[in-house]
């Protein structure tokens, strides 16, 4: 891969077109409707996340850039795409979906042009709400179970969270879980489906359960900003267990992929470029997200610090990370088989219907994808 990483960028204003994608808030100038996606992309390009405003979301909100106008009542976040012109519409997910999954929602409401799907979600759309992942941002999933290793110092891998016996604070409906069940890595007897998404219970319990979490953000929330707690944690990532789903497979409405191919061609790429200039120069993005946290209301805690944390957290991790190759947002399709492979039983066991023959072409898609962008060091 011989990319060139864009630098630190100061103002959206200086910013250039397909390097930063970046945008401005309610004084800035309207797309003209003269610019590389007028006419081909639809005028404002929807992205609907899964979740809040988060670090590990960021690249939609780097497409906007950090002047973008926060929509508080819709809970989106919203500019041109440079000068491109179009707009960009970040919606956030969460209670804004109104408790459906994505699939749903983008089948519900067709102005979504973009949603954020996770692998074992695209298998479970499948049949009803169909849908085809066009860019990975994120390359490794950030779940984990963390817990405090004063309490368990034995856990060091998976086995160990079996053998410990601990409860696991989880939501309920996870693939993931099953998969650990299935494998052995967790005891039925484990599971408690009351995780809420807060630190409480694990703070009242004084680390005698484990709960899931993200790596990039959980651990040095609980650690530096938890009252009760505000020491450090242990945790095992899902990804290292040998579950295989991506995390965010950017995904149109299968049907639509056709009339979209036409701006996939050209937005794409800048979808990946969004990626890599916010793992490059994160801070005008993540003052974003701080804006967003603080302007709509009852999301998880956002903090500048735990911001800066999450993206440092993600590159070594290689959640934000190139794909099989030195590019960034593609497919391995085998990969997307084996998860397949891995969720496909596990939601015909709960009466879900999976189509039969199910493969990695039904779900995503590389035709997009511009091999020449990536991360220019992988550590």
């Amino acid at each position: 891969m011989k990319k060139r990483l864009l630098a630190a960028a100061a103002l959206a204003g200086s910013l250039s077109l397909v390097l930063t994608a970046c945008g401005g808030g309610a004084s800035s100038p309207k797309p003209t409707g003269q610019g590389v996606l007028a006419g081909i992309c639809p005028a404002t390009v929807v992205i609907q996340t899964d979740w809040y405003a988060t670090p590990e979301r960021a690249a939609a909100y780097q497409l906007v850039g950090p002047n973008g106008t926060v929509d508080a009542k819709k809970g989106a976040y919203v500019g041109p795409l440079g000068d491109t012109g179009v707009n960009v519409e970040v919606r956030l997910g969460g209670p804004f979906l109104g408790g459906q999954p994505v699939p749903a929602q983008m089948y519900q409401d067709t102005s979504i042009t973009l949603g954020m799907v996770p692998t074992d979600e695209q298998v479970r759309a499948a049949a009803k709400t169909p849908l085809t992942g066009v860019f990975a941002s994120l390359d490794i999933n950030p779940q984990i179970i963390m817990w405090d290793p004063a309490t368990y110092p034995q856990i060091k891998s998976w086995p160990d969270v079996a053998a410990s016996g601990a409860p696991i604070l989880y939501s309920e409906g996870k693939p993931y879980m099953d998969f650990l069940v299935a494998n052995g890595y967790v005891k039925k007897e484990q599971l408690d489906a009351s995780y809420d998404g807060t630190p409480s219970r694990f703070v009242a319990e004084k680390g005698r359960v484990m709960q899931q979490g993200y790596v990039s953000n959980e651990p040095y929330r609980w650690e530096h900003d938890v009252k009760g707690w505000q020491k450090p944690t242990a945790s095992l990532l899902i990804a290292k267990s040998g579950y295989e789903a991506y995390p965010h497979a950017w995904s149109v409405r299968t049907g639509e992929l056709d009339k979209l191919r036409p701006c996939l061609q050209k937005l794409v790429p800048m979808l990946q470029q969004a990626q890599i200039d916010y793992a490059t120069n994160p801070e005008p993005t993540n003052q974003a997200l701080l804006r967003i946290s603080q302007t709509i209301p009852d999301g998880p805690p956002i903090s500048a610090a735990g911001n800066t944390d999450s993206v440092k957290v993600q590159l070594a991790e290689k959640i934000i990370g190139n794909g099989p190759d030195d590019t960034l947002g593609n497919f391995d399709t085998a990969r997307v088989d084996r998860a397949i492979a891995q969720i496909a039983p596990i939601l015909k066991a709960r009466s879900q219907p999976v189509p039969d023959g199910l493969k990695a072409s039904d779900l995503v898609t590389n035709e997009f994808i511009d091999t020449a962008k990536g991360l220019k060091t992988q550590g």
